[in-house]
């Protein structure tokens, strides 16, 4: 857009925020304008795809736009505005590192090159083992084939547009939509025309108040106004009082006003725009604050501003006009009397806001923390003032303010009146906190349940303000004010997110391998140009077909009801609404008998989908989907944990156990017995693509089409044609590729398509079903909550002789795949363990919440994290370091797990050892000891933790595969298999295996899609099996091809492809052949307790380092190391991608990933706004896998293994090293050893863990935890 001096500016935004009207003489460039395979590849594209940064590629456009928006603005940025460039954009696949590699290859080189695994100068000769490993494997891409980046090349911004913005005269824009209408003036007298006619119209700017309340609150206003185009409201204006900013200002030319009015004026008068931009590099992402503005920030109120509570506390004044004229109010006085307050009356506009200079002896400070540290809503934020006597520490005035609170922003009046005249001491300190806490009272009822943490960071934020100005005194004047102890002064400092570096070692392919034989090198996944252009087609990417109609659904909002009526006839008075489809409408099978407890599709049950609404558009579906009246009668019990689950004794059977040696008699010589629990909640998966469907049908024989993001497309052809009452060779399921899944598109997906396909049936039109994000996560569960009790008897010495355990999980209220989650769990429970008498139970709960489903690890997360708790609680009991302990216990020898399968745990051993020795572990140990002696508020921990993860699917049918291969007269190869492209690059190795197979290159062989059509009865792409499977399909189906084509060869051995496949066509040799795998033989007797379940395992440790900050709970990742053995590998890009985002996944189950639900059992955490998912900023600073070297597996493709889910189990390292931070912790202050964590460990659950007078102030010494987080 235009701005000043008639400059264009480039900003990012968020598409689904932005409103059309708004962008009137603007330029809007897409990732398809910013390059395609058609045109040219812009090298941000080239450069993120060829440096693996994008796996499923949904979130990769998102990517491309945001660095390529930095790029037009900055040709050469800083590692520090790359990392603020992505604070906004989310991936659930890749783990973010080789997104900031192609990152890094546009950074200007930084005055250290930070290449050290350490972090330390390249002039520090220190080395380290990684360092030195470094040196063997090349790197995961080529700079030297990245075209460079030419700003001359860009788009120039539209001349047509220039010359309007210069010679056109501005006029109202006024546009006219179906049920509002949109004003945009040019005037302030016209604006407050228009606000006097229209008072309860909102003024809108960037949308991203009342765009959301719009989409998710169903709150409509007819009539909106556009003031952005007013001068008045932007004007930036240094005074002699302050600095005055227009409200239509947005946040980022805020953020560098303030910053150059920082670098320009005395420090004494910048320290509240110090403070206000400290606020602003964490508000949202660049994309929000690009349109957010000041006035939008403050006319809220919301409750949850980090910006208001600073902008009171430093008295800042609003500009306010009316017809009834002009004044001038304190910001604080809106926050006065609560959200109710009438300081400003409805036909005033705010035009601008002064910000002060501050004044000597004046200190202004901000604070908040939240569920993320960057681009996530604060759980508490603050803002706080103190002016002193002249040269003294004696208080004049003080302001504090809170957000997150109460419904606004609130001020600590009472408080602040009372310590007037008080000196800036302890004494001053305990009566504050003690003042602050009696009047900012929070009600019980917080959704969140996080009352007691608010009421903690409320007195600890004062703390840190009383700490922050006592250092500033002793700056002062040294000789008055001595300021800190040193060991608080770390306390002072916030993370600060840094760009992570990071260190990938393979094995090179043999030299003696064929430069054109492309296994076991990485590359470039098949689509990753695709995805970073845009081309890529996903299910709501595939173009309109004429007629179509857009469902959207309508769920129930009770827990355990009985349906009295439904009433849709409001519904269908609404515009563009075509049908309702009910249970009635399903012509055939309703209930899926897949266990004991039937699926359902329509029947009601918690956010379950009692009938869908079909129109012309999903807005018109949405619309009308709200006015369905449902009228329910309460059934009883509604069961919602896992505790009512066991009062009502009600579960899923069968329950599962297995027992090995004598538990018992072992209990009794054991020196010492420990007994404890933990409760692991759930996770939502969180693919980037909801659940998507596409029913079209084709008009005759009941044929139909099935356009569908699936694991399963075989299943979903079963469902479908179930539901339908069809053969199903008349349904034809389709997938291309999908944007996530993770274990969420199997049983759900099939279930939505049924109902899709039952709306096109009755209609005899395509039906798209898109789910919005808030709804995906509301039907379709996540992984399974889980408690833990286990009793645990050991030696002295640490060898663990006996354990009992107990799972319980939480299943939901349809069977699906929780009983074998149930019996995963206790197959992998003994993770790197050998136990010699064992015991273990586990029983899946039926209550009434969606279904829980499949997700990666599948049960080996919860059942390993509550195996690596009590051997860390063995280690505090023993004295022994939890290492000693682990290692005491590993598998040693060749040995038998406790259900009789025989394993060799040599590749375990290694990657401990290559671990311990990478991550310079003792060293780094010591080093943290000496830190957490010299630093009282901030601590760091390390923990290092091994993984035996057993790979195979428990039948031999569940592993079969096949594969279809043709080749075509001018030799191009047409590929297809079973499996599911879903971000893990199966496609990729596929035509790896293929031009392996055929010998010929990569480029001749083209993967089209995966369907029911081509290879039927198709096996689900799960449990890290893809490509084990489809690629001996293809191998097979190769060498079927290569074995026809060798007669021919053997007479022309000169001859080249082409010359053999047109000979070949020429004597009538079929050039198609299927491939087949029967599966891997695989067996588990329950009743006898053993079998051989399992076909091989993967072997891995993970060293991770945090710190924490003990007055808010906050932590960073320093530092993580993993050795992975995952045999050969067939494209260590792909692998090595799948680990760091497996990895990372894991980080959220354990440290950040929280569900919550009110007492009735609806989910309150529906979408990105409640649901924190991990970030940019929540990767490891320093982030180094290894692939472990010369590891054979005789029993996968080219010796390879599926590694898809094992590394989330790892990303526990980082909860340990938590755990191990928090222990020095509570040592250090004297704390009863005993003490139990949760996971996730959040922010909430370390700050209560570090138990000082503060907690103790509000909780006494006890734990707590969020009410509602059901486990």
């Amino acid at each position: 857009r235009i701005g000043s001096l008639s400059l264009a500016g480039h900003y990012s935004a968020n598409a689904c925020l932005l409103p059309i009207c708004s962008l009137y003489g603007m330029a809007v460039t897409t990732v398809e304008g910013v390059g395609s395979t058609r045109t040219r590849i812009h090298p941000v594209q080239e450069r993120l795809a060829k440096c693996h940064g994008s796996q499923c590629g949904f979130c990769t456009p998102g990517m491309v736009m945001s660095i390529y928006t930095l790029l037009r603005n900055h040709p050469e940025p800083t590692y520090e505005q790359m990392t603020a460039a992505l604070a906004g954009n989310l991936c659930r696949c890749t783990g973010y590192r080789p997104i900031l590699d192609a990152c890094k290859t546009f950074c200007k080189d930084s005055v250290c090159c930070q290449s050290k695994a350490n972090g330390k100068c390249c002039l520090d000769q220190e080395e380290d083992l990684f360092d030195r490993k470094e040196k063997e494997s090349a790197s995961l891409f080529s700079p030297d084939e990245f075209q460079p980046l030419d700003p001359t090349q860009e788009f120039i911004f539209p001349p047509e547009l220039m010359r309007m913005a210069e010679n056109q005269p501005k006029r109202t824009l006024v546009f006219h939509g179906e049920r509002m209408m949109w004003i945009s003036p040019v005037t302030l007298d016209e604006l407050q025309d228009l606000k006097a006619a229209h008072p309860k119209a909102p003024l809108v700017v960037g949308n991203t108040g009342v765009g959301p309340d719009m989409k998710f609150k169903g709150v409509f206003h007819p009539i909106v106004i556009a003031p952005a185009r007013i001068p008045d409201l932007n004007v930036v204006k240094c005074m002699s009082d302050g600095l005055t900013i227009g409200a239509a200002c947005s946040l980022s030319l805020m953020k560098d006003v303030l910053r150059n009015a920082i670098l320009e004026l005395p420090e004494e008068k910048t320290k509240i725009f110090y403070a206000v931009l400290q606020q602003l590099r964490t508000l949202g992402g660049e994309q929000i604050r690009n349109v957010a503005s000041l006035g939008g920030n403050i006319i809220s109120r919301k409750s949850t501003s980090d910006l208001n509570p600073i902008l009171a506390a430093g008295n800042c004044m609003l500009n306010l006009v009316s017809q009834g004229g002009k004044r001038w109010i304190p910001l604080s006085d809106i926050f006065a009397n609560g959200v109710g307050n009438d300081a400003i009356m409805p036909e005033e506009v705010l035009v601008s806001v002064r910000i002060p200079y501050s004044r000597k002896g004046e200190y202004i400070s901000a604070f908040r923390q939240a569920p993320r540290r960057e681009n996530a809503l604060p759980i508490i934020s603050a803002g706080m003032r103190v002016l002193f006597e002249e040269g003294t520490d004696k208080i004049k005035d003080l302001s504090v303010f809170y957000g997150g609170a109460a419904s606004t922003t609130v001020c600590a009046k009472q408080t602040c009146q009372t310590l007037i005249g008080r000196y800036w001491n302890e004494q001053m300190l305990d009566e504050a906190s003690r003042l602050v806490l009696n009047e900012i009272v929070l009600p019980d009822s917080a959704w969140d349940g996080k009352v007691e943490y608010k009421k903690i960071l409320i007195v600890s934020f004062f703390y840190k303000f009383f700490l922050e100005v006592l250092q500033s005194l002793k700056t002062m004047d040294p000789c008055r004010y001595p300021g800190i102890p040193m060991e608080y002064e770390s306390v002072l400092e916030n993370f600060q997110t840094k760009m992570p570096q990071s260190i990938q070692i393979y094995q090179n392919v043999e030299l003696s391998q064929s430069p054109q034989d492309p296994v076991g090198r990485p590359i470039m996944h098949q689509s990753g140009i695709k995805h970073a252009t845009g081309e890529a087609v996903y299910i709501d990417d595939i173009p309109s077909v004429d007629g179509e109609l857009f469902l959207a659904v309508v769920t129930s909002s009770r827990a355990h009801a009985k349906i009295v009526s439904v009433d849709a006839s409001e519904a269908l008075k609404e515009p563009g609404v075509f049908d309702i489809i009910t249970a009635n409408d399903v012509p055939a099978t309703n209930e899926f008998h897949y266990s004991d407890d039937p699926e359902i599709i329509f029947v009601i049950c918690v956010g379950q989908i009692v009938c869908a609404v079909a129109a012309d558009s999903y807005a018109h579906a949405k619309q009308a989907a709200a006015k369905v009246k449902i009228e329910y009668e309460a059934l009883e019990p509604v069961i919602l944990t896992i505790e009512d689950a066991i009062k009502h004794n009600s579960f899923f059977e069968p329950k599962r156990k297995l027992e090995h040696g004598d538990v018992d008699k072992a209990f009794e010589t054991v020196d010492r017995i420990l007994e404890g629990e933990i409760r692991i909640g759930g996770q939502e998966h969180f693919y980037m693509e909801t659940q998507s469907v596409l029913a079209v049908p084709k008009g005759e024989d009941k044929e139909m089409d099935v356009f569908v993001s699936t694991q399963h497309p075989a299943f979903i052809q079963e469902m479908v044609a179930a539901s339908l009452g069809v053969p199903a060779n008349r349904i034809m399921c389709h997938v291309k590729r999908v944007g996530g899944a993770f274990g969420g598109k199997l049983l759900k997906a099939g279930l939505l398509a049924s109902v899709a396909s039952v709306a096109a049936n009755k209609t005899n039109r395509a039906v798209r079903l898109i789910l919005s994000r808030g709804d995906d996560m509301l039907i379709t569960g996540g992984r399974h909550p889980f408690i833990g009790k286990y009793k645990v008897g050991f030696m002295n010495d640490g060898r663990i002789r006996a354990v009992d355990v107990k799972y319980y999980i939480n299943g939901g209220c349809t069977p699906d795949e929780s009983v074998l989650v149930a019996e995963v769990s206790l197959l992998k429970m003994d993770n790197a363990y050998n136990i010699p008498n064992l015991r273990c139970l586990a029983c899946a709960c039926k209550t009434n919440l969606p279904s829980n489903t499949a997700f990666r690890g599948f049960g080996f997360p919860q059942s390993g994290l509550v195996t690596e708790t009590w051997i860390t609680e063995v280690a505090e009991k023993t004295g022994l370091s939890p290492e000693k302990v682990r290692e005491i216990n590993m598998y040693k020898e060749d040995e038998q797990t406790h259900f009789k399968q025989k394993l060799d745990p040599q590749n375990l051993i290694r990657c401990w050892n290559e671990c311990m020795e990478k991550s310079a572990y003792y060293s780094r140990k010591t080093a943290i000891k000496e830190f957490n002696k010299q630093n009282y508020w901030k601590k760091k921990g390390i923990a290092i933790v091994p993984m035996k993860f057993p790979f195979g699917l428990g039948s031999r049918y569940l592993s079969q595969a096949a594969a279809l291969v043709h080749i075509y007269t001018d030799g191009s190869v047409l590929l297809t298999h079973g499996g599911i492209e879903l971000g893990q690059g199966i496609h990729t190795k596929m035509i790896q295996v293929a031009s392996r197979e055929l010998n010929i290159p990569m480029s001749y062989i083209h993967f089209c899609e995966t369907s029911t059509t081509t290879v039927p009865n198709a096996c689900a792409s799960v449990g890290s099996a893809g490509t084990d499977v489809n690629g001996m399909a293809v191998k097979d189906a190769c060498q079927t091809l290569l074995k026809r084509l060798q007669p021919i060869i053997n007479e022309n051995p000169k001859g080249n492809w082409n010359d053999w496949i047109k000979e070949a066509f020429e004597q009538s040799v079929s050039l198609s052949a299927t491939g087949y795998f029967r599966g891997y033989d695989a067996n588990m007797d329950w009743e006898k307790g053993e079998g051989q379940p399992f076909t091989y395992f993967l072997y891995g440790t993970a060293c991770s380092e945090v710190e924490i900050n003990c007055l808010t709970g906050d932590h960073k990742n320093l530092r993580t190391d993993i050795v992975m053995d995952i045999g050969c590998s067939i494209n260590p890009a792909v692998d090595i991608g799948q680990i760091e985002g497996a990895f990372v996944q894991g980080i959220g189950l354990y440290t950040m990933e929280e569900l919550q639900y009110s007492s009735e059992g609806v989910l309150r955490t529906r979408g990105p706004d409640q649901y924190k998912i991990p970030a940019v900023c929540d990767i490891p600073e320093q982030f180094n896998v290894s692939l472990l070297s010369s590891s054979q597996n005789p029993y996968a493709i080219y010796s390879s293994k599926g590694l898809g889910e094992a590394g989330l189990f790892l990303g526990c390292s980082v909860f340990f090293a938590l755990r191990d931070a928090i222990t020095c912790v509570r040592n250090e202050r004297g704390l009863k050893k005993t003490f139990a964590l949760n996971s996730p460990l959040t922010a909430e659950q370390i700050r209560a863990a570090c138990t000082d007078d503060f907690t103790k102030m509000v909780i006494g010494s006890l734990l707590f935890s969020s009410i509602w987080q059901i486990p």
